[in-house]
């Protein structure tokens, strides 16, 4: 996508779709369906996001600042949002992880392999925050080692490193398409499995293809793929319910975040990708209006756009 007007529309997507899918998919937890859920989010004067959006927030201030990813910069941001904002509902990860940094002069990545017997974390925050890398690299050649840098902050197991990795493909893929072409699914789908590396992830992609093909219903495909905060138990569905609706934002937002599962997250993977390949103007206006914190998100995804 060359014209800077369609990458502008672009990023905003992306940033602002993540956002979105955020803070409804944090209100699909009381259980609602979609036609209650739409009356909820209605009602509502503010859709306050979570964690989830509050690092990709961190991570793009990372990147605009730096002009580059930048580990300890990157790191000292998370922590430092962390600690003007704890409540936004991070799980034990990040606090335990910024303990180690500040109390024992560990680095983000020793701390992050130290994490879970020193394993380190395989779970989705990682690719739940990724927007912005792959908005920012859409035309890297190396993008997968810039997921890489953005993960190992918080995520040292390859599964974790590698979900956010495939996340942020499927986010700059979305950005180099057309919307206004047919969907691509057969290169789509393929280019999720080529880019994994990881036999966990990779197989994931390949069954997420296969039942998109297959058409099997998102409650199947949710049970068979997962929802769980592991991220290959919670990125595939998101993919499956973007490649699923391709040419809907809603469509593809209610889809993800319906079925059970890490909801928010799972909201927040599958509509940077929507976004990202539909435009900003694809988000119904009302919902966007209403995103806690918009204008900064919106500048921070120009900003993005102006420099990459």
């Amino acid at each position: 996508m060359t014209n800077r007007a369609d990458l502008r529309s672009k990023f905003l997507g992306g940033m602002v779709g993540s956002a979105l899918g955020d803070a409804i998919g944090e209100l699909a937890f009381r259980g609602l369906g979609e036609a209650g859920l739409r009356a909820e989010v209605a009602q509502r004067d503010v859709l306050v996001y979570t964690d989830d959006t509050a690092m990709a927030i961190g991570l793009a201030e990372s990147i605009t600042q730096m002009g580059r990813l930048d580990e300890q910069h990157l790191g000292d941001t998370f922590r430092a949002n962390f600690r003007r904002e704890p409540w936004r509902g991070y799980a034990s990860g990040p606090p335990t992880l910024f303990s180690l940094v500040g109390r024992h002069g560990m680095s983000y990545s020793e701390a992050a392999r130290s994490l879970f017997g020193g394993q380190g974390s395989f779970g989705n925050g990682a690719a739940m925050r990724v927007a912005p890398v792959g908005l920012f690299y859409h035309d890297a050649p190396d993008l997968y080692e810039k997921a890489r840098a953005s993960a190992s902050v918080t995520h040292a197991h390859p599964v974790g490193v590698d979900g956010a990795a495939v996340l942020a493909w499927a986010v700059a893929q979305a950005v180099r398409l057309d919307p206004r072409e047919p969907f691509p699914f057969e290169d789509f789908s393929q280019g999720l499995v080529d880019f994994a590396r990881t036999p966990e992830i990779r197989d994931k992609m390949m069954r997420v293809r296969d039942l998109v093909a297959e058409e099997v219903p998102p409650p199947d495909a949710a049970r068979r793929l997962g929802r769980s905060v592991a991220v290959h138990e919670s990125m595939p569905f998101a993919v499956y319910a973007f490649l699923r609706h391709p040419q809907s934002f809603e469509d593809c937002l209610f889809c993800t975040i319906l079925h059970g599962g890490d909801r928010d997250t799972l909201g927040a993977m599958a509509c940077a990708v929507s976004g990202a390949y539909l435009g900003v103007e694809a988000i119904p206006p009302a919902w966007r209006e209403k995103l806690e914190n918009r204008p900064y998100i919106e500048g921070l995804a120009v900003k993005l756009a102006e420099m990459s």
